[in-house]
């Protein structure tokens, strides 16, 4: 299998997004503007001018008005989603802003803006309803002639109750006298919430090669319940529990028999905080306790740190961790790193 194969529709995910620039702010100082909202991530309104270039930033708490006849799909903090226009309600002086959504059948629902955690432009179309974002960086050190790219995609599609997720990451690291060392990892995931606030089901698949660990092919799957502990506009922090499976196919010369197959039990944490229009810090972990396999024990993480430079620039470093306290016999039992480079989004990511 060709793990690089599966990321090519990440790289063709970028939305054809053309709308009327007529949607009205207006800043809780007086300014007003009037444009395209493109959407509310982490506390920041995105919105797009017609004599601007890119889109600009504004946070979201100074926002005193919001009015727009396009479609979004709507997030609060206790995980409930609305699809339908947007419009700001008459409140008395010094009274919290409410946002009035209306679908498209006429009924409405009104939310306080402090509420709002997400808020993304929406369509009937399919290629409309898709974020990302792309990573590329490279490192060449002329005194042993080293050389290390990483290569990163992501592509999440959001309707309103679910949402899945593709990604994927490759890295290469080479040098004079060595042989090159690689990873490629394609990770997959579909979440629905549930009708109780602020829980939600989610199932799981990976793909990774890894030439440190000498895993030709390892194949997961796993599934389970999990609970948003905080969202906000300022962080999310979310838990899963369940279990899962795994299949690794090791390099044949290295371990005989060279595929195992076992299950696991399943814990997965997502933390992601957030600063106004300047740095991001994502961070998830997943801890696998064998159940076929007593005592053994696989875990993996990953972190990235943004800066944002402008528009959809950001500059990252990230780091990538796999262990396995039990793996086969003269075979590295972990597989870590950590890589920089510059990271172009569409969308809400």
């Amino acid at each position: 299998m060709n793990l690089r194969a599966l990321c090519v529709p990440l790289l063709l995910t970028t939305p054809l997004l053309s709308r009327e620039n007529t949607d009205v702010i207006i800043m809780k100082n007086g300014d007003h503007l009037t444009g395209q909202v493109k959407g509310l991530d982490a506390g920041v309104l995105y919105v797009s001018l017609s004599y601007v270039s890119g889109t600009i930033s504004f946070q979201w708490s100074q926002v005193a008005r919001l009015e727009s006849k396009q479609l979004f799909i709507v997030k609060t903090e206790d995980g409930s989603v609305y699809t339908g226009t947007l419009n700001t309600t008459e409140s008395a002086k010094g009274r919290p802003v409410k946002i009035e959504i209306a679908d498209q059948t006429g009924d409405k629902v009104v939310v306080e803006s402090s509420r709002i955690t997400k808020m993304g432009e929406t369509s009937e179309k399919f290629w409309q309803r898709f974020s990302g974002e792309i990573t590329f960086g490279t490192i060449y050190s002329k005194g042993n002639q080293s050389t290390q790219y990483n290569l990163g995609a992501e592509a999440a599609y959001l309707r309103e109750r679910w949402s899945a997720d593709a990604s994927y990451n490759s890295t290469l690291s080479s040098s004079s006298g060595t042989s090159p060392s690689t990873r490629n990892q394609v990770n997959l995931s579909g979440t629905r919430l549930l009708r109780w606030n602020n829980y939600f089901y989610s199932g799981i698949a990976s793909f990774r090669q890894s030439s440190e660990q000498g895993i030709s092919l390892q194949s997961g799957l796993g599934g389970g319940v999990g609970r948003y502990f905080k969202n906000t506009n300022n962080a999310i922090i979310s838990v899963l529990g369940g279990v899962g499976w795994q299949r690794t196919n090791y390099t044949p010369s290295t371990v005989i028999p060279s595929t195992q197959n076992v299950a696991a039990a399943l814990i997965a944490a997502e933390v992601k905080l957030f600063k106004f229009s300047k740095t991001n810090l994502n961070v998830t972990a997943m801890l696998s306790p064998a159940l076929s396999e007593p005592g053994r024990v696989f875990f993996n993480t990953n972190a990235s740190y943004y800066v944002k430079l402008f528009s959809n620039l950001s500059w990252n470093i990230s780091f990538y961790g796999n262990w396995d306290n039990e793996a086969p016999s003269h075979l590295s039992g972990s597989d870590y790193g950590t890589s920089s480079g510059l990271s172009w989004t569409f969308g809400l990511k």
